[in-house]
């Protein structure tokens, strides 16, 4: 099944890793006059998250100094984003994300969907804690006042765990889910949004790959083409999300990074968090997907579309020639 790709990241723990030699290395870099943008990125970019904890550690309690004040004291726009974002604790950084999505005028539902559906229980129940150690409010609440409507009862399902645990699979039970998603849409004029939902935010991956393919059995069309045909606006765009995580991630965010660098201006945002949020997980199977779906690679996609230390972080993170 695609579900059982094997992730591959592009960053991963140095060897012979010394926390009071990096920390030390990163104050030379932003002491005195200028900044050794370099050797930060040539630090910060090649050291796993766990590692980059340690070097933070012991910045401070070596160095007597905040690191990551020090960082944004000494950096700016774009480059100290992805910098700043490499030295957060991952589930924290997607809740700063989550937050950002939500904060203000408006409320950006991409970003949502980008970050909430391809998450496991386990993924999604450390993002939820997180949350509301950092901002003193749950998550639920923040996304209940913010969304409305079937998109917020399939973010809410999401958020409080549902899903049924990686693994767990029904064969039968996928048959019979087949049909109730067939005559919730296609066998019935108009559409009950609420089995769609249901299903797809409670069944885990695996059982949902095999939902799909014996809805193909059973109507001749994909999933896909049933969700477009029957539904749309951020719930069509959240569970296509779902589908597209269920059939191979990699897809799913190498869809995303070319989106954000297609056409005119680039969605820095969006690159930024993909990159640093997928390196330690899967970014070397979205590189390969992504050469494969569009004949260039992620690489030489993000050196035409950025410039400077912003692009030199991004390209370090990516790795590879």
């Amino acid at each position: 099944m695609s579900w059982y790709y094997t992730p591959v990241p592009t960053v991963v723990p140095v060897e012979g890793f010394d926390a009071s030699a990096d920390a030390n290395a990163l104050r030379g870099a932003m002491k005195g006059f200028g900044t050794d943008e370099q050797a930060i990125i040539d630090v910060l970019c090649t050291r796993s998250n766990a590692q980059r904890q340690q070097i933070n550690e012991q910045y401070s309690s070596e160095l007597g100094r905040d690191l990551i004040e020090d960082l944004k004291s000494e950096l700016g726009g774009k480059f100290e984003d992805v910098i700043v974002g490499l030295m957060m604790p991952p589930e924290k950084y997607l809740c700063k994300q989550l937050h950002k999505a939500m904060d203000g005028l408006g409320t950006d539902e991409d970003t949502l969907i980008e970050i909430l559906a391809p998450q496991t229980n386990e993924e999604v129940k450390k993002i939820v804690d997180s949350y509301e150690e950092m901002y003193s409010r749950p998550l639920a609440e923040h996304l209940c006042s913010e969304t409305d409507g079937s998109f917020r009862r399939l973010l809410t399902m999401i958020i409080v765990g549902a899903r049924d645990p990686q693994g767990t699979v029904d064969a039968d039970l996928a048959v019979e889910q087949a049909k109730q998603l067939y005559d919730a849409g296609e066998g019935k004029l108009g559409t009950d949004e609420e089995v769609f939902y249901k299903i797809l935010a409670h069944g885990s991956f695996d059982q949902l790959e095999i939902v799909f393919e014996e809805y193909k059995s059973l109507s001749g069309r994909t999933i896909e083409q049933a969700l477009k045909a029957e539904l749309s606006g951020e719930l069509y765009d959240a569970l296509s999300a779902i589908v597209e995580c269920v059939q191979m991630a990699p897809h799913f965010f190498a869809k995303r990074l070319h989106k954000a660098m297609d056409g005119a201006g680039t969605d820095d945002a969006k690159l930024i968090r993909i990159i640093v949020s997928r390196s330690e997980i899967d970014l070397q199977n979205i590189k390969d997907e992504f050469e494969q779906m569009y004949n260039k690679t992620l690489l030489s996609a993000v050196r035409n579309e950025c410039s400077g230390d912003y692009k030199r972080a991004l390209c370090a993170l990516i790795g590879g020639a």
